[in-house]
């Protein structure tokens, strides 16, 4: 078995902002910021579970608990994913657009 792990990296802005550390310390259910981490924790282990490609190299990490979480990240190299925001189902749509812009700016400044 292999014994590698998956290191977890927050994308910053040009600025220095971090949009996914903000919006998760923004969600008011204590619960929920728990389940999201140990979900995270659980990717760090390679168990990525239930996700899906939404375009131009975004993924989607849907955790299964509240209004229908969902992290956004990219993968650079095998064994490092960049996450780079988060939302809700209801807020999917503009959260998609913006992590692909995210990832889009990663890829730029990281050549």
């Amino acid at each position: 078995m292999d014994d590698s792990k998956i290191e977890l990296l927050e994308y910053l802005t040009e600025n220095g902002e971090n949009p996914f550390h903000n919006w998760l310390n923004s969600l008011k259910d204590r619960f929920a910021r728990a389940v999201i981490r140990v979900r995270l924790n659980r990717v760090r282990l390679g168990n990525f579970g239930d996700c899906k490609p939404v375009g131009k190299g975004v993924n989607e990490l849907r955790v299964d608990y509240g209004p229908g979480y969902r992290v956004y990240y990219g993968k650079s190299k095998m064994t490092i994913v960049i996450l780079l925001c988060g939302g809700s189902k209801k807020s999917q749509l503009k959260d998609i657009q913006s992590a692909q812009a995210y990832w889009a700016d990663f890829q730029r400044r990281a050549k």
